[in-house]
């Protein structure tokens, strides 16, 4: 009798706990759906929601730049059989089992301004509660908000803009953001676009806590136009060449399951368009690479669609109906992971287990510290590597200044190259990360199309079709010299050393900066070194030595200490040809017309990177006045065509003129370009096509015709000038990320520090059309204008935050040195 009446007790006790769970309505004081709910108030329930429940765990696993905490609520049969599938999951990707259960991971409000996610994981998390038999045989790790700070952006403002009942009138104010909108992060970055390179806070925060669980399963949603239905999956082409068959299968049963829901609500979707899996950088496809079944889910509304809007087609999209969509998709998919769990946790282990097809090893070879920088970001990843010795290999030479990847052969590998073997349970990260390219099944793609770190960083990279001997040098720890020497030496050949001079110079130390290579102490220094003596910071007194060093401690860059300033071979460092780096005063446009994650790009660089202060000033409010106090302006990427008035115009030749720097990135280049008085010139486009077979192509073929006068994003070698000070750091070559086409011609009274001769990218997809225009173009160049001069950066070298290869230059662009 007592057997037999255990289940109906453990059902009672299950039914008692379910009730002690709040509601999200009783809670909040109002139903989900007639307000949004700021981001301090989920939190608040969904840690009541794990004081209720017995099978609810939150965790608190980061913090935002706004100070806004980061959780995670952990719901199974009890923490126990949660913990138990946390270590089984990872154990199974290191070879050792299977999962003891499917581990669904739901993701909630990237973007800020698709606020219906974060109140449809509410209730998710609610109904997650009060049925326990769903979690027999899965776990879900729910996330109810991955960008709080955008969010409250976009929660806060609706409510200032919106009166005491919604207006569904499309053209109602409240359906309009103010610039930047809730879209973005702190820094204006789009963490969707973050995951496999780890630029915020808010990422590196959520990769450590994701590689504690690597669930099966990710769903990371989102909300697209007004006027589109729900997207699921599955995705559309291209799909990356390494996702596996089983990865396909398991999305479209989830598809399927998804499509039975909304059919019988009559509710409209669409599935295998416009959301590929190809670029690893987002909330899809970087779990995909980590063993899960990634996908997306869309709901129709966004930013614009408030707490109701009428559509095109005379409907009301309100916010409950969005709710009510989530919440049906998250919930299938958790039923549908359960119903195949043996089969989810099997082929899980089995994504592990295998080998990635391709080059068995990886190599990144070139400068110490940019070799550091690329280890580091593998640790954020969960990448074993190892430091190589001398030796020669059979693979492809990709980077390293090439046009294009070198035909198979034989390869030279340094002592103290970094080497990632493919065979580890991060392969297939690793793999899709390093190749030199991955073949693209559709030339129409959401994003783009080359990453491969090996130009990310600026070094040679190889993929080896066999091991790789490791046990060699990591790269040195950074030492610093005792003693009271004549001067400190540091180089500048990667983007730390721009971190060791902004610290500097807010320290108040007065860098030199030497413009050849010199030879002193024994030691041979490239371009651009720095040098700090002690002549000429008498003002620091006793503290000088102490000030110095702390500054290189603080960045981990090494310094050479010098007994004299003599020097065996090129410029002694008292000579006239040694300049100086002034103190510059910076400042950033921002707002509108600026581009917010260019804005970002630039803002992090300063705020979060070198550290270096830069004042953002609202575009609209710049005049001479604002200026005055200015050295260097920077004009982010941004729209500036009815910005750039006659008056504005006049007023940045004569700041120019008196002395100041204008660094022009990206769409600023073409707007500088049209005003007179000014030497860049953007290249026409050619006459439009006007034979027979062209006025007769068929309708259905335009995205092809417009991808074959695209860069959606391909990796373009960059022929430099290193002698130029814009080029100090870097050898003869560089790469860039192109994502545009509106070439710059070379400039004829000033200097081209960076072109592009060939117009075919070294990795990645260009359109033949845009091959054609681009060659021989100007993407990085210098114009004196009176005392002061513009610098072009025709493609953005801070691209996305990541790419670390620019960074140096653009360092160089802002600090500069006296004797340009």
């Amino acid at each position: 009798m007592l057997r037999s009446a255990l289940p109906a007790l453990a059902v009672l006790l299950s039914a008692a706990a379910a009730a002690q769970v709040p509601t999200p309505e009783a809670f909040l004081g109002y139903a989900l759906g007639e307000r949004f709910t700021p981001h301090h108030r989920v939190v608040d329930y969904v840690e009541a929601v794990g004081d209720a429940s017995p099978l609810v765990t939150v965790e608190r696993y980061g913090e935002t730049p706004e100070g806004r905490p980061l959780l995670l609520a952990v719901v199974a049969e009890s923490p126990a059989v949660a913990e138990a599938a946390r270590q089984s999951s990872v154990a199974a990707a290191r070879g050792e089992g299977e999962p003891t259960k499917a581990v669904v991971w739901l993701s909630y409000n990237v973007h800020g301004d698709e606020a219906v996610s974060t109140e449809a994981a509410m209730q998710t998390l609610y109904d997650l509660t009060q049925d326990p038999a769903r979690l027999a045989d899965v776990v879900v790790v729910l996330d109810p908000c991955l960008n709080p700070d955008g969010r409250d952006r976009y929660v806060s403002g609706y409510r200032q803009r919106r009166g005491a009942l919604p207006n569904a009138d499309p053209d109602a104010r409240e359906h309009d953001q103010p610039w930047p909108g809730g879209r973005f992060n702190h820094y204006l970055f789009d963490l969707n676009r973050d995951w496999a390179w780890g630029t915020q806070p808010e990422t590196r925060a959520r990769l450590a806590a994701y590689n504690r669980w690597l669930p099966a399963v990710h769903v990371d949603f989102h909300e697209q136009g007004v006027e589109s239905p729900y997207y699921f999956a599955p995705a559309a082409e291209p799909f990356h060449p390494r996702i596996t068959p089983w990865q396909r299968e398991l999305q479209t049963r989830i598809g399927r399951a998804n499509a039975e829901v909304f059919d019988r609500e009559g509710w409209l979707y669409f599935t295998k368009e416009e959301f590929d899996l190809f670029y690893p950088a987002y909330g899809d496809t970087w779990p995909t690479f980590n063993g899960a079944i990634g996908m997306t889910y869309e709901q129709g509304g966004s930013g614009r669609a408030g707490l109701a809007i009428r559509t095109a087609e005379g409907d009301t999209l309100t916010l409950r109906d969005r709710i009510d969509h989530h919440v049906a998709t998250g919930l299938t998919t958790v039923a549908t992971t359960a119903r195949d769990a043996a089969e989810v946790r099997r082929q899980f282990a089995a994504y592990f287990q295998a080998t990635p097809a391709g080059a068995q090893t990886y190599v990144a070879q070139g400068d110490p510290g940019r070799l550091g920088a690329l280890a580091a970001l593998l640790d954020l990843q969960g990448i074993a590597y190892g430091w190589a010795t001398d030796q020669t290999v059979s693979g492809v030479r990709y980077g390293g200044g090439l046009d294009r990847p070198a035909e198979a052969g034989r390869v030279a590998v340094q002592a103290g190259a970094l080497v990632v073997a493919a065979d580890q349970p991060k392969g297939r990260l690793a793999a899709v990360l390093f190749e030199p390219e991955a073949v693209l099944g559709d030339s129409v793609t959401y994003d783009a199309t080359a990453w491969a770190l090996p130009y990310v960083y600026g070094v040679e990279g190889v993929a080896a079709t066999g091991p790789v001997a490791t046990g060699g040098p990591a790269p040195p720890a950074a030492t610093v010299p005792s003693g009271r020497p004549y001067a400190y030496v540091a180089g500048w050949s990667s983007p730390d050393d721009a971190r060791l001079l902004a610290r500097l110079l807010r320290e108040g130390v007065g860098v030199r900066i030497v413009p050849e290579p010199f030879e002193a102490g024994g030691r041979t220094f490239g371009r651009g070194a720095l040098v700090v003596t002690r002549a000429g910071n008498a003002r620091l007194g006793d503290r000088f030595d102490a000030v110095v060093r702390a500054a290189a401690q603080a960045t981990g860059r090494p310094l050479t200490a010098l007994a004299s300033g003599f020097a065996t071979s090129g410029p002694d460092l008292g000579s006239n040809r040694v300049g100086f780096v002034r103190r510059p005063s910076v400042a950033v446009l921002a707002d509108t017309p600026v581009s917010p994650t260019a804005l970002g790009e630039v803002w992090h660089w300063f705020d979060a990177v070198v550290e270096y202060p830069a004042a953002l000033l609202t575009a609209d409010d710049v005049s001479a006045a604002t200026l005055a106090d200015v050295d260097v302006l920077v004009m982010p990427d941004g729209s500036y065509g009815a910005w750039l008035s006659s008056d504005r115009a006049d007023m940045l030749r004569s700041w120019i003129r008196a002395g100041g720097r204008l660094v022009a990135m990206e769409r600023a280049v073409p707007s500088i370009a049209r005003l007179d008085g000014f030497d860049a010139a953007v290249r026409d486009a050619p006459e439009a096509d006007t034979t027979a077979a062209a006025a007769l192509r068929p309708y259905a073929e335009r995205e092809r015709r417009g991808a074959s006068e695209s860069v959606p994003g391909a990796v373009y070698r960059v022929a430099l000038d290193p002698t130029h000070p814009l080029a100090f750091g870097y050898p003869d070559w560089t790469y860039v990320l192109k994502r545009r086409v509106a070439p710059v011609d070379f400039l004829t009274d000033g200097w081209n520090v960076g072109v592009v001769r060939s117009g075919a990218p070294a990795a990645g997809f260009a359109g033949v059309q845009a091959r054609e225009r681009l060659e021989d173009s100007l993407v990085f160049g210098v114009e004196d204008v009176g005392r002061g001069e513009v610098v072009y950066l025709a493609d953005s070298p801070l691209f996305r935050g990541f790419w670390a290869d620019g960074q140096l230059l653009f360092a160089n662009a802002v600090f500069g040195m006296e004797a340009w």
